[in-house]
């Protein structure tokens, strides 16, 4: 049976990722978790795709926040997923009756965290509102007003208070200074542009092997002469080349050694995937993760639909967050790499709609936003199936954590 799972982040004050809510469907038929006529179908689809595929391989540590609604809260459902790492977000739909105030305090005495989801302050939602650990807001559709308000009624109460659909870095801070503990969004792929700012030198130098890299012309004297000037990029080459990728005997004594050991495609592959690490350290660590999740996801695509250029959509996905990472506009950002104008295209979205490339990319970001409908669409264009997409999604989550362990 097909089944779709998407994440998004959830980062605290520090905009460090305390969680992902998932977002899912039960197949292409029902293109969300509607709680009604197929209630029961849709919950054993969930908890198969959840305990199945494993919470452990789509969290990678951190904590689901998983959308509910009226009849998996009442049935019980939410029992079969794991109190450690599973919050229980509550839909705005439930209501406040006494069936469903009775269902959320079992969760509760059970050991289950409980969020409400784009909470609205009324007397008809306080009795939810007592039991919950979490609210969520929606800044979009909430004054600034009713947002001071409500943080100040619930957090002195011991609510954390969640800020969602944040979209800039200006937004961020207002909400973070305002009090809330988290943050949903994706302001953090869209930098606060600061052009009197300096790129640091460590991603200068990043950006430096980056542009060497999109040569048609490997220079290994010259990546050997950027690689050593840093200490962790020279430590992370010798490490793979001597990893079990590469089943050759003989120690090597010098960076050009590894980088002709690992060959020229080898050390493309190298320096991109070691040089986004280094350039967010000083960023959401989910920025590192999100763009190889999406050179993953993006080559994986591309191979299914036949596309014999993985490369370049793997490197379309790398490269989709590098405004964020240097904080530049996306146009300078990617003018910074030297990127192939195809590339830079579909990144700008300058591209033709019916461009190979420019769909691989807009299905990767439908995917992440839990758009399904556009996601059948996509798919449809590319001449694939929404179940191989799922699994390429997640094998990309995977790929990505172990590359970032490595």
């Amino acid at each position: 049976m097909e089944v779709c799972v998407a994440r998004q982040a959830i980062l605290d004050r520090n905009r460090n990722v305390y969680a992902y809510e998932l977002l899912y469907r039960s197949n292409s038929e029902v293109n969300e978790f509607d709680g009604t006529d197929a209630s029961v179908a849709t919950t054993r689809v969930v908890a198969n795709s959840l305990l199945v595929i494993g919470l452990d391989n789509v969290l990678c540590g951190k904590k689901a926040f998983i959308n509910l609604g009226r009849a998996q809260l009442v049935d019980g459902f939410p029992l079969m997923l794991p109190k450690e790492s599973t919050v229980i977000e509550v839909l705005e739909t439930v209501g406040a009756d006494a069936e469903m105030l009775a269902a959320c305090e079992r969760l509760r005495d059970q050991g289950y965290p409980i969020a409400l989801d784009d909470f609205v302050g009324s007397a008809t939602n306080e009795p939810l509102a007592e039991l919950a650990n979490l609210i969520k807001v929606d800044i979009r559709t909430t004054s600034k007003a009713e947002q001071e308000r409500l943080v100040k009624t619930y957090r002195p109460r011991g609510k954390k208070m969640l800020a969602e659909k944040v979209e800039t870095y200006e937004e961020f801070q207002w909400a973070r200074d305002l009090g809330y503990d988290f943050f949903q969004g994706y302001f953090f792929a869209r930098p606060f542009i600061l052009r009197a700012t300096e790129i640091p030198s460590h991603k200068l130098a990043c950006l430096r092997l980056l542009r060497e890299a999109q040569r048609p012309d490997l220079d290994f004297h010259q990546l050997e002469k950027l690689i050593a000037e840093d200490v962790s990029l020279s430590y992370k080459l010798m490490r793979y080349a001597n990893s079990a990728f590469f089943r050759r005997s003989g120690d090597l004594h010098s960076l050009k050694q590894a980088l002709i050991r690992i060959g020229e495609h080898g050390a493309r592959r190298w320096i991109t995937l070691a040089a986004i690490p280094g350039m967010a350290s000083d960023k959401p660590c989910e920025l590192a993760v999100l763009s190889i999740v999406r050179a993953n996801f993006c080559e994986s695509i591309a191979k299914l639909t036949g596309d014999h250029d993985g490369d370049a959509a793997f490197l379309t996905g790398l490269f989709s967050l590098l405004d964020a990472l240097i904080d530049r506009p996306l146009a300078e950002a990617l003018a910074e790499v030297k990127l192939p104008s195809k590339i830079s295209d579909t990144l700008l979205g300058t591209a033709p709609e019916q461009d190979s490339l420019s769909r691989i990319y807009r299905l990767t970001r439908v995917y992440e936003e839990g758009d399904w409908d556009a996601v059948d669409t996509c798919a449809a264009q590319l001449g694939i199936s929404s179940e191989a997409i799922g699994d390429a999604y997640l094998s990309a989550t995977r790929s990505a954590q172990e590359i970032l362990h490595a």
